[in-house]
């Protein structure tokens, strides 16, 4: 079950741009040598993000996994050496309710910032972020959780509005 899929076009269409071609052509997440551990997630948009500056990066990808698996985002090693870039969140966290679930298709965001001196320029189609999927466990004697996400990202903590 665990893969990559697009999102969908309607929603590429609000997130990144309207150019059907784009999105016929944008990449899967692929690792780099057989030995990887991360997939190399692309930039679907061109920017530059100056010192100091946070930018918001969609990525073009829902990510689908078993339920008892993650994936964790982080930034690519040479980003983080070389440029002083790093993701705000240090690690970013998708469970498999992120995706498809009931209010949130499941795209995937990155939010980068540039603790350098200098610009951080991102080509469309640059490697940005690297994902890991890897299982996780939970306690034993855990009260069964019924809660289900309807949301995207921060969505577990918000209650139902009545």
């Amino acid at each position: 079950m665990r893969g990559f899929e697009k999102i969908s076009f309607e929603r590429w269409q609000k997130d990144i741009n309207s150019s059907l071609e784009e999105y016929n052509n944008f990449e899967l997440p692929k690792r780099a040598t057989k030995y990887s551990a991360g997939y190399d997630f692309r930039s679907p948009i061109a920017c530059v993000i100056h010192p100091g500056e946070v930018k918001k990066i969609p990525t073009g990808v829902k990510i689908r996994m078993n339920e008892d698996e993650m994936m964790m985002l982080v930034v690519r090693s040479s980003t983080g050496f070389k440029y002083n870039v790093r993701m705000t969140n240090q690690v970013g966290i998708f469970e498999s309710d992120f995706y498809n679930n009931e209010t949130n298709e499941g795209h995937a965001m990155v939010s980068l910032q540039n603790e350098g001196t200098e610009d951080f320029i991102i080509q469309k189609g640059d490697r940005i972020v690297q994902g890991i999927f890897t299982k996780f466990l939970t306690v034993d004697e855990e009260e069964e959780i019924t809660t289900v996400r309807k949301g995207s990202i921060g969505s577990t903590n918000k209650e139902e509005k009545k």
